[in-house]
């Protein structure tokens, strides 16, 4: 059974009728599996570029400033939870590595080299997370995934506990995506010291550019692809075996 249908979205067979029904826990999954990414990554960042160009403060003073939600966000992971936020504290790491870079001043090669110490932190913080059993980069694949959908976030969970596989792909998708920014990072460093300036000025972009779409491509294709196969077919069987439901609906 297909996983959509003529309208594109998600087919669920006999649960598809019911979208109105379940609109409100639809949207308030989707805004629980958001507001980490909202809180921990795009708060920070954009709050970086608001105050370094949209208010003209200093690299220094934005990258200060736009650490405080970060700071406070593992502070608080740390002393209340007893864990780690993961997302914080990579945020937080790429800007404490952007406050040390940001002193450094003179050689224009090294001025070069240093913007690519960003995608060695958060490869490395990538690879990190993957060791430790925690992938940092599925909270940003999942609300992709899951959409939302009461129906998916039931199949994610099972499949977390009982497939193996459905964990090796969210592996492969984090570790993927570390190789690729270290991966990054030394070929803006090579390119640095071997091209000329007025080359790399340039070329860096595209560099961060084809890496972002080559990351975003082979992760899809080992990891997310086959883990959106395996989330389908698990909630379509969890439909399948509760019949009640289906004939009620």
């Amino acid at each position: 059974m297909s996983c959509r249908g003529p309208d594109d979205r998600f087919y669920w067979g006999p649960l598809a009728g019911r979208e109105a029904e379940g609109m409100t826990t639809k949207t308030n999954s989707k805004r629980a599996n958001l507001a980490p990414l909202i809180v921990d990554v795009a708060v920070p960042i954009g709050a970086y570029y608001l105050l370094k160009d949209g208010l003209g403060m200093s690299t220094l003073m934005a990258l200060g400033l736009s650490s405080v939600v970060p700071a406070v966000r593992t502070g608080w992971s740390v002393v209340k939870e007893r864990t780690v936020n993961g997302l914080a504290a990579l945020i937080l790491a790429v800007n404490v590595v952007g406050l040390l870079l940001s002193f450094v001043a003179g050689d224009p090669r090294l001025m070069l080299a240093k913007d690519s110490g960003v995608s060695s932190v958060i490869g490395i913080g990538i690879l990190v997370s993957v060791a430790l059993g925690r992938p940092m980069m599925t909270a940003g694949m999942k609300p992709w995934l899951v959409k939302g959908i009461a129906e998916r976030e039931a199949a994610w969970a099972r499949l977390q506990v009982g497939s193996a596989d459905f964990r090796r792909a969210e592996r492969r998708f984090s570790v993927v995506w570390g190789v690729v920014l270290l991966a990054e990072c030394v070929l803006r460093v090579v390119g640095a010291y071997t091209l000329s300036v007025d080359t790399m000025v340039w070329l860096g972009t595209v560099v961060m550019i084809a890496a972002m779409a080559v990351a975003f491509l082979v992760s899809g294709a080992v990891g997310a692809g086959p883990m959106a196969r395996m989330l389908c077919a698990e909630a379509q069987a969890g439909a399948v075996s509760r019949p009640e439901v289906a004939l009620a609906r």
